[in-house]
């Protein structure tokens, strides 16, 4: 089904709350936007379902082409709708990390600086220390809610966001919310000086491998290197080729691993999910091969996501570029 009402908060961090020993612990964040609008931000820091740990992963340092679409937003809540236009989040087709990085991190233990609890506590807080500082919270919104009294932060009307994490691949019971281009996240934006911190949460459960009209997780039963094995790798993209359009644009792929992989039936995909096909036959070990971009696949000069699929249509590998990358000419863009 999705989320009935997804999209993205920018606001002011005014202060945060922890929930240790409840049922659903969350860390609690009060923001504030234009016009004195108070909002409260529910972060999940553990799973109802069994493994209970969180997945997380800090981009102190994010580059992706999805800061240029926020740097334009104003305060307030803004509604993202369904389609690959607009600063949509994706774990799945967004590349905006190597999942392969996530962690664990209990929801609360004694001590400083040692649960997730305490790691989005330290980074918030810096935003709450700094007045130029801007929270993006991405997940669903709730309210307002007239004449009610928000129960952790006391503002009205009570109104805020939730689902802050992933929000595809899911089994039952949490099926229901499954849905691609709708995962949650805090993006922090600094700009003294400008720095992009971004912080991801999933849950063990979920599948990293999802339809992509449903959301729904996807058998991950994939042949010998393919799948999340890492073999085959995008090492670089010519986007901005010398000469006027149609220019000749390439992606430079690597295989990574001791073995031969078969590229018969893998395709490149954009961020709207057009897709060519890749040159087919075995790539032996240490090899690149380069893949020329045809038909409808865009790699503009604004930004992009470049991904490379299977054969059974399955995300191997995933890259972003920024405007700045492709803003020289001729060059060529290593990842």
């Amino acid at each position: 089904m999705a989320l009935d009402d997804y999209g993205v908060l920018a606001a002011r961090a005014r202060e945060t709350r922890r929930e240790d020993g409840t049922d659903t612990p969350h860390l609690q964040v009060h923001l504030l936007s234009a016009g004195e609008q108070h909002w409260r931000v529910a972060v999940n820091v553990e799973s109802r379902q069994a493994p209970s740990e969180l997945l997380y992963l800090v981009e102190d340092d994010l580059r992706h082409p999805v800061t240029a679409a926020l740097a334009g937003l104003g305060d307030g809540w803004h509604p993202l709708r369904a389609g690959a236009d607009g600063p949509h989040l994706d774990y799945v087709r967004g590349n905006l990390f190597d999942r392969t990085r996530m962690r664990l991190l209990p929801p609360a233990l004694e001590g400083p600086d040692n649960d997730l609890a305490d790691l989005l506590d330290h980074w918030l807080r810096r935003a709450i220390a700094d007045p130029t500082a801007t929270v993006f919270a991405f997940g669903q919104r709730w309210g307002p809610d007239d004449g009610v009294r928000d129960d952790v932060f006391g503002f009205a009307p009570a109104s805020g966001v939730h689902d802050i994490h992933m929000n595809q691949g899911s089994a039952a019971p949490f099926a229901r919310d499954n849905g691609v281009r709708q995962d949650g996240a805090l993006i922090l934006r600094f700009t003294q000086p400008e720095r992009w911190v971004a912080i991801f949460l999933a849950f063990q459960s979920q599948a990293f491998h999802t339809d992509d009209v449903t959301g729904h997780p996807l058998d991950a039963g994939v042949p010998a290197g393919a799948g999340d094995s890492g073999a085959v790798r995008i090492l670089a993209a010519l986007v901005n080729p010398t000469g006027p359009a149609p220019e000749a644009e390439s992606v430079l792929l690597l295989n990574a691993s001791p073995e031969p992989v078969d590229l018969t039936g893998w395709r490149i995909a954009d961020r709207a999910g057009q897709t060519c096909p890749v040159p087919g036959g075995p790539l032996a070990a240490g090899d690149t091969r380069r893949v020329a971009i045809a038909g409808r696949v865009a790699l503009g000069n604004a930004g992009a996501t470049i991904s490379l699929l299977d054969a059974s249509g399955l995300k191997v590998a995933g890259v972003a570029y920024t405007a700045a990358d492709a803003q020289r000419e001729g060059w060529t863009v290593t990842f």
